[in-house]
């Protein structure tokens, strides 16, 4: 008999506990109470899931290239601390992770000027040409460089100046200059960075080259 205090005590706050929780229930706000107990319910399949990523193709582009067409992507350096990279077909070509990017015009490692020329004069007839600035890419530059980058299709390489941010695609051969280039001046004034303007990026599909049968 002694317990029966004790109980009755006990049982009164678990009587109102059960009170506070059933009212809390019915009157509570919007998202609250039974409209929460009611999503514990809801099956998976009645659930609203996440929307699904959007699919990258080669090399990160959002869409196919049509066939006989070649994806690549693009960026030059940004100021001096983050290398280019150049990716084509779903591959990497170039980048800081592959530790093969240097200052200057990223073709291969080419930065010399001596071996600029001696790495294009010999090009093939429709070979592309991938270009990623990084950092400086014209201190270098002899009016023969720019005239061989001219011939590959480039219309701004003649206006390219100290610590320029540029990428450019060309071909050995081409009759016109390529669609394949973007340019941006170092200027104080837009400069993104201290000292260098942003960095850019380009991506697109490419024609191959077409044979002869």
């Amino acid at each position: 008999m002694r317990l029966a205090g004790p109980l009755r005590i006990v049982a009164l706050i678990v009587t109102v506990a059960l009170t506070w929780i059933i009212v809390s229930i019915f009157l509570g706000g919007p998202g609250s109470g039974f409209s929460r107990i009611q999503q514990l319910f809801i099956s998976p399949e009645n659930s609203v899931t996440a929307e699904p990523r959007a699919r990258k193709y080669k090399c990160g582009l959002p869409q196919p290239c049509p066939e006989e067409h070649l994806a690549f992507r693009m960026v030059s350096g940004a100021a001096n601390v983050i290398g280019p990279k150049i990716c084509l077909e779903d591959k990497m070509l170039m980048s800081s992770v592959k530790d093969n990017v240097g200052r200057g015009l990223n073709i291969a490692l080419v930065n010399d000027v001596n071996d600029l020329l001696k790495f294009i004069r010999p090009l093939h007839e429709g070979t592309l040409v991938f270009v990623a600035s990084y950092d400086d890419p014209a201190t270098k530059m002899n009016e023969e460089t720019r005239k061989l980058f001219s011939d590959l299709g480039s219309k701004n390489v003649k206006d390219l100046a100290f610590r320029d941010s540029w990428v450019f695609v060309g071909a050995k051969g081409v009759q016109n200059k390529s669609p394949f280039e973007q340019h941006v001046k170092n200027s104080r004034h837009t400069n993104k960075y201290e000292g260098w303007p942003e960095a850019l990026e380009m991506e697109g599909c490419i024609p191959r080259r077409s044979t002869a049968s």
